[in-house]
């Protein structure tokens, strides 16, 4: 069955974000220049007007602005059960909070699978929406983050102001 795909990209303080859904669901949400960003399709159609896409626009407009901490949007990411069940308990993470990739491992099911679950997360498709940039090294460290550690770094002082003033501490 083939569904309409629709996109529009979204200029944000940190680049422009691809935003991509199909009529009921948000697919995508890709930093302009990350790794594993996928082409526009011939078969995609430019579309600013779905209520998908428009009400994704939005709460990202409002986390950027401080004001949201919780995306309401229903999603439709692509990827095997093993990615699926790790960007679910990624989504699980709070705002303002870091889980290890070890934790995550464990909270998705999968005990001892840290490395596994890094790569799962390295291809999460809804960027800051399945907040992947909340996922860090064991030690605490900011590690692997497919739209660039300088965004994630970025993402994390944005929730987390303080956490900008002990990155430059330490």
């Amino acid at each position: 069955m083939n569904q309409r795909i629709g996109y529009c990209l979204m200029p944000s303080p940190l680049g422009n974000v691809l935003l991509v859904a199909n009529r009921d669901a948000l697919c995508g949400a890709y930093f302009h220049d990350q790794k594993y960003l996928p082409p526009i399709d011939a078969a995609w159609q430019e579309d600013n007007s779905s209520a998908v896409l428009r009400a994704a626009h939005a709460q990202l407009d409002q986390y950027f602005a401080g004001s949201r901490k919780r995306f309401e949007l229903p999603l439709a990411p692509n990827g095997t059960s093993f990615q699926r069940a790790v960007w679910n308990a990624i989504a699980q993470v709070p705002w303002g909070e870091t889980l290890t990739y070890a934790a995550l491992a464990s909270r998705a099911g999968h005990p001892g699978s840290a490395r596994a679950a890094g790569a799962a997360t390295g291809r999460n498709p809804l960027s800051i929406i399945v907040p992947c940039h909340r996922i860090v090294g064991s030690d605490g460290s900011l590690t692997g983050y497919a739209g660039g550690l300088d965004r994630k770094q970025k993402l994390l002082a944005l929730e987390r102001p303080l956490f900008e003033l002990t990155r430059r501490a330490a």
